[in-house]
């Protein structure tokens, strides 16, 4: 049994602290938040005990759950390793790469696990795409095409604190892209525009955006996002190889077809991004447990938060300046 704590209290952190509770290896302990109000009202529902954040890291615990605020990653990443905590941090660790990256050295000193909440490759379509790829069933991949439309623009608040779309949104895609693929984009070519809401574009950011990158392999690859639909959140992986082709599609939220007359009419998408994903949530919490348990898996680490960072970086860049940019692997 890992006794943990988990810091956030908010939407994200509720959704953890109810996984955590309901897994039979986990012990959830603390919880802690910047409000301490909200803290106790989360750690009441689930047994836990509330603490402030200055004390979680000298609590009696295995692991630390990240899921407060994007500018606490970093600094409650150095101090769980510092107190040789294993980590789960939702992503990103930091909007500043370099700042990220100091924290990974932390981690890397103190030689504790760290896993980041990539949690679209915990999707049964997607891993069931990585395993196609794996068997080498597609042959040489050539074309990929990803989708992620949101379904409602979120609330300018979170839009300013976000680090703009290529690092909030389309991250988690090329975190995909690179482990699908097992390949590297070396240019990305970004353009964006604010369709849905104005006050996007005068905040400095986009919503809707497509972004093409050019693999190390030669693979072309185009991901569309955007911060607002009309019809539900949607969702789909497409992996075209040089002997075929598999796709992790759109997803209704039931399947359920109507036949009347010469009509036919289907069920829709979900109605939100949280509907459609949440279960994700639970299977990363697992693969976390079972790598702190001993097991072998692949998990997304402290290399991938940085090489997805590094992408997001170059898209964000590129949407700047209107230009494709270069992106190097040492």
């Amino acid at each position: 049994m890992q006794r943990f704590a988990l810091i956030g209290a908010g939407l994200i952190g509720s959704l953890h602290a109810r996984n955590l509770f309901r897994h039979p290896k986990v012990s959830l302990d603390v919880v802690a938040d910047i409000d301490l109000a909200k803290a106790q009202v989360l750690a009441a529902e689930y047994g836990a005990q509330a603490f402030a954040i200055e004390d979680v890291f000298t609590a009696d615990i295995d692991a630390v759950l990240i899921a407060s605020s994007t500018p606490t990653h970093a600094d409650f990443v150095e101090q769980g390793a510092r107190a040789g905590k294993a980590i789960y941090c939702e992503k990103p660790i930091d909007l500043d790469t370099r700042r990220a990256e100091q924290a990974v050295t932390a981690v890397r000193e103190a030689g504790v696990l760290l896993m980041i909440g990539f949690n679209r490759r915990f999707d049964p379509s997607h891993a069931a795409l990585k395993e196609v790829v794996a068997r080498g069933e597609l042959g040489k991949i050539e074309l990929v095409q990803m989708t992620c439309r949101s379904q409602e623009t979120p609330l300018m608040a979170y839009i300013g604190a976000s680090g703009g779309q290529m690092r909030d949104q389309a991250i988690h895609f090329f975190d995909l892209l690179c482990w699908l693929t097992e390949d590297l984009p070396v240019e990305v070519h970004v353009m964006g525009e604010a369709l849905s809401d104005p006050r996007i574009g005068e905040a400095g950011d986009v919503d809707t955006s497509i972004a093409t990158l050019r693999m190390a392999s030669g693979a072309l690859v185009q991901i569309d996002c955007t911060r607002r639909t009309g019809y539900g959140y949607d969702e789909r992986v497409e992996l075209f190889g040089a002997e075929g082709m598999a796709e992790s599609r759109r997803q209704p939220h039931r399947h359920l077809s109507i036949y009347k007359g010469d009509k036919q009419t289907n069920d829709g998408l979900h109605a939100d991004w949280l509907k459609r994903i949440e279960s994700t949530f639970y299977e990363a919490l697992d693969t976390f447990l079972r790598r702190l348990n001993g097991e072998l898996v692949d998990f997304p680490n402290a290399d991938a938060a940085l090489r997805a960072q590094r992408i997001a970086d170059a898209a964000t860049e590129s949407l700047q300046a209107c230009m494709p940019v270069a992106l190097r692997w040492v």
